[in-house]
């Protein structure tokens, strides 16, 4: 994999890149939009490709070990097969599954046992069988395997945390240099910062992580219910230690307006199930603010979904026709919902990449933010 900077904001910390793997080029800032079970839901690949156009999407490592199985996806030939999607995958390494799934797991040095929540049955995930499981999946960046802490944590429990997350990365980075890609491809690692919202635990995550000199680096553990401003602030304190010249990934953010200010920060890759899942629950996010298709007000309303026209959808149909179909609960409704979001989300990263390349990202991400945190 090879990362390098297209340009940088003067007012703030942006950075417009370009990753390159054997799977294509990924202009960042980029948003990955989610596809847990090798599809991201409701929307077909072909739309995906052609309508959305992201360089790159997400694969959930828990998910996907649990079913289809590693053996089917290695006989399909790899996720990137298996789905039909021939450009960038990452797999998270299943640390965020294990940690929602609180009450059916025990984490110790070894790894974590935890119960599947399909059918009960008991499984163990370490460093080093995460790292085979990646491998088998085929991804293009493979996570190492980490422990995600809860918002609030005690300061002493994040601490231990962040240093077993440390001791992982080290047999993480040992299982993947003593294996090899199976599908011809070249497959890289990152590895993920931690440290809940404490400055000086970030500051030594940050520090112990750039030491690793991976290709790229991942932040976790935010994005878990602390406020904003912490999230700010912790991406702060770890992007001034995170090598310049490799990429950076803010894990699981987020909303449009968290997007844009934590670019301002320096960060070049997002993921979040947020434009998918309030997609599907009638919440439709658009350049002048959020909109609840479900309200009366659209009832009547026979104007396009989005004038901006990110996606065909956009003009396709009208906000009375969208709301009509949620009011029957017609699926379709949420399938057009998730491709507006999708694209809007697109769009926004694309937008600040112009805009940095331009050189005035900073006044255009402050319009945005004032422009988008308002409910039409």
């Amino acid at each position: 994999m090879d990362f390098t900077l297209s340009g940088k904001d003067i007012q703030s910390k942006a950075r417009a890149g370009v990753v390159t793997t054997d799977h294509g080029t990924i202009e960042t800032p980029i948003f990955m939009p989610v596809g847990t079970v090798a599809s991201v839901k409701g929307v077909h690949q072909r739309e995906l490709k052609e309508d959305i156009n992201p360089d790159i999407i997400l694969g959930n490592t828990y998910h996907l070990y649990l079913r289809p199985k590693t053996d089917i996806l290695e006989k399909a030939g790899g996720l990137h097969k298996f789905m039909n999607w021939d450009r960038n995958i990452l797999t998270d390494s299943g640390g965020y599954q294990v940690y929602s799934l609180s009450a059916n797991r025990k984490i110790k040095e070894e790894g974590v046992k935890f119960k599947s929540h399909i059918d009960g049955s008991f499984h163990v995930f370490t460093p080093e069988n995460v790292m085979d499981i990646q491998r088998t999946i085929g991804a293009d960046i493979i996570m190492a395997f980490d422990e995600c802490t809860p918002y609030p944590c005690d300061y002493n429990y994040a601490k231990r945390s962040m240093h077993m997350t440390h001791r992982w990365l080290d047999r993480c980075i040992k299982r993947f240099n003593d294996s090899s890609s199976k599908y011809g491809y070249e497959q890289t690692l990152f590895p993920i910062v931690q440290g809940s919202t404490y400055k000086d635990l970030r500051k030594q995550s940050a520090e112990y992580i750039a030491n690793a000199g991976a290709d790229g680096n991942a932040i976790g553990g935010l994005s878990v219910g602390e406020p904003a401003e912490e999230m700010y602030a912790m991406t702060e304190v770890v992007c001034e230690i995170l090598p310049e010249d490799k990429p950076r990934y803010l894990m699981g953010v987020g909303t449009p307006i968290n997007i844009l200010e934590n670019i301002a920060l320096g960060i070049d890759m997002f993921d979040c199930v947020l434009p998918t899942r309030n997609a599907r629950n009638g919440m439709l996010f658009t350049a002048h603010g959020t909109i609840n298709i479900k309200n009366k007000k659209w009832e009547d309303d026979f104007s396009p979904i989005d004038e901006m026209a990110m996606t065909y959808v956009d003009t396709y149909y009208t906000k009375s026709y969208l709301r009509h179909l949620f009011a029957a609960n017609e699926y379709l409704g949420k399938q057009i919902a998730t491709i507006h979001n999708l694209g809007f989300y697109l769009w926004l990263v694309r937008e600040a990449r112009k805009h940095i390349l331009a050189g005035d990202f900073y006044e255009w991400k402050n319009m945005m933010v004032k422009q988008m945190d308002k409910r039409l």
